[in-house]
């Protein structure tokens, strides 16, 4: 949180000095403030509603619930709420800011194209993220991401119909190099904030793979699982790119097989076949 308040006052600095407007610092520190307090309440409130998720409880869906509870009970987690997405596309996602007030939630098409210790190694997946907190840290980047986008578009916006710019900028040699170090930050800063994004998705999902599969002893049954769910061509409707790094497989669907390394960049997942192999390449004792 330190970092993300840093980079983003340094940017609304920059900002802020090449327009010689300081309301621009202001408003960006302004508006961290408030998209974390928000993102941290009430994200999963906030991606549930975006997703159309239900809520079940143990008497309306007491297989899904039981194998919840098992795993939970194994990996020593509370029981999170468990929400059913009515989609016949298969694939699930956790969010919530900590353990105790986590989420799983999970499509209608998983519970019926997944039998039982595929749907048991998805969900021991998902209780990976919530555990290792990955479910915050996706939280706070995409904050940072999104506050990161909105600088640059106000930067452009206000340079386009604005009159703020610096009268002196030509004959200032620190105004020229503050408007230049701004541009160039409007340009790449969205980039990269959402290179970083995916790269910590990445990352983070191979290290839910590898824990989920501890959880159970089984990684075949995830390894099948992922096959499924990446084989499957139905994307899924209530899905969009601000919440794809969410879910356990990419629900926009594409190829996401054999990729080059700069296309492998804007993945919010690793490949699929990479991710079986890893599975499949686990010795549990």
């Amino acid at each position: 949180m330190t970092i993300f308040f840093v980079i983003v006052m340094a940017i609304g600095w920059v900002f802020s000095r090449a327009m010689d407007t300081p309301a621009i610092l202001y408003a960006a520190v302004g508006f961290s403030i408030v998209s974390s307090f928000v993102s941290y309440w009430w994200s999963d409130k906030i991606v549930l509603a975006m997703s159309s998720a239900r809520e079940v409880d143990h008497d309306s869906a007491r297989e899904l619930y039981h194998l919840v509870e098992n795993l939970c009970i194994t990996a020593g987690l509370p029981v999170p709420k468990i929400y059913i997405i009515e989609d016949t596309a298969p694939n699930a996602f956790a969010t919530g800011r900590d353990p105790k007030h986590a989420v799983i939630a999970v499509t209608s098409g998983l519970l019926m194209k997944l039998d039982k210790a595929e749907l048991e190694g998805v969900l021991a997946h998902e209780l990976s993220h919530i555990g290792n907190r990955d479910i915050l840290l996706a939280t706070v980047v995409t904050v940072l991401v999104g506050v990161v986008v909105l600088l640059a578009d106000w930067f452009w916006r206000w340079s386009m119909f604005g009159s703020h710019r610096r009268k002196s900028d030509s004959d200032d040699r620190l105004g020229a190099i503050l408007a230049i170090a701004a541009i160039v930050l409007m340009i790449l800063a969205p980039l990269f904030a959402q290179l970083m994004q995916m790269a910590i998705s990445r990352k983070r999902e191979f290290k839910a793979d590898a824990d989920g599969a501890l959880l159970t002893r089984y990684p075949e049954g995830l390894a099948r699982a992922l096959e499924k769910i990446s084989a499957d061509t139905e994307p899924l409707e209530v899905a969009n790119r601000a919440t794809a790094h969410l879910y356990i497989a990419s629900p926009l669907k594409g190829h996401d097989g054999h990729v080059g390394f700069f296309t492998k960049l804007f993945m919010t997942h690793p490949p699929v076949d990479e991710r079986i192999a890893a599975l499949r390449g686990l010795e549990i004792k």
